[in-house]
């Protein structure tokens, strides 16, 4: 019941915002980022976690404003700027001192994907919105698919409740959504797109995998226990902060004026 009342609460907060845009819209994602730098630093046991988190939410805060007013490449120069900053003030062995620049890569690679995909005047609404389609779909089937299939372990000593079933359900069912979105949406190009849908899914399956062997490297079941039911938001944003940061590099790389038209229109 908290995991299904938490998803009723959330998730049509979130749609609101997405639909609105603007600053507020910003403040969300953004708070979100920070929110993610914080679990991340708790989970890794970075020292010291109240300085770090200061630079490093200082340099997200920072991006987000220049995102509105230079292009993504500016935020991204500040980003690495940043993560030089907090190596610098991190304190502990070899092996520590990474894992706290890494935290601000990652919650970087939520926050400026969504920013700059929802900024696109023409397609940035419904790029969030398939991103959304794809990513929940993905997680959504692969849950039931595992559950009702069964079968051999995706990969065991990571995740040891993921199955292959669940992830070629996932998969299909991550594709059908993002189909559906553009047709929906009228995209005529919408099987041409279909491919991307298909590997953003996959990816996103990645970044669930990636979060669990960092629980398990780190020995916590959850990220923390922001969401009643849910644990933390890097275990419910995992995979979607995989997808996005594909989503993005996809739409750059086709349309660097307009990376939501370049990611959804082939």
């Amino acid at each position: 019941m908290p995991r299904l009342g938490s998803a009723l609460i959330l998730a049509p907060a979130v749609l609101l915002l997405l639909v609105w845009g603007g600053w507020p819209f910003t403040l969300l994602i953004l708070a979100t980022a920070v929110a993610i730098l914080w679990e991340w630093l708790t989970m890794t046991a970075a020292r010291p976690r109240v300085g770090l988190l200061v630079v490093g939410g200082g340099t997200l805060a920072a991006g987000a404003l220049m995102l509105a007013i230079r292009p993504p490449s500016a935020a991204i120069g500040l980003v690495l700027l940043g993560m030089v900053a907090m190596t610098l003030v991190a304190r502990g062995g070899r092996q520590l001192r990474p894992w706290s620049p890494a935290g601000l890569f990652y919650a970087s690679a939520f926050l400026v994907p969504v920013l700059v995909l929802r900024a696109d005047e023409m397609l940035g609404l419904l790029a969030v919105l398939w991103l959304l389609a794809v990513v929940w779909s993905t997680d959504i089937a692969a849950y039931f698919c595992g559950r009702l299939m069964g079968g051999p372990k995706l990969w065991p000593r990571v995740s040891p409740n993921k199955t292959w079933s669940g992830a070629i359900g996932g998969t299909l069912f991550g594709t059908l959504a993002g189909v559906l979105t553009l047709s929906v949406a009228g995209v005529s190009s919408l099987w041409f797109a279909a491919p991307v849908a298909l590997v953003a899914s996959i990816v996103s399956q990645g970044g669930d995998l990636f979060e669990s062997a960092m629980k398990r490297h780190f020995g916590v079941k959850d990220s923390s226990r922001l969401i009643p039911g849910h644990g933390g938001l890097m275990d419910r944003l995992d995979g979607f902060i995989a997808a996005a940061a594909f989503a993005l590099l996809v739409g750059i790389l086709r349309n660097p004026a307009a990376p939501a038209v370049g990611l959804l229109v082939w």
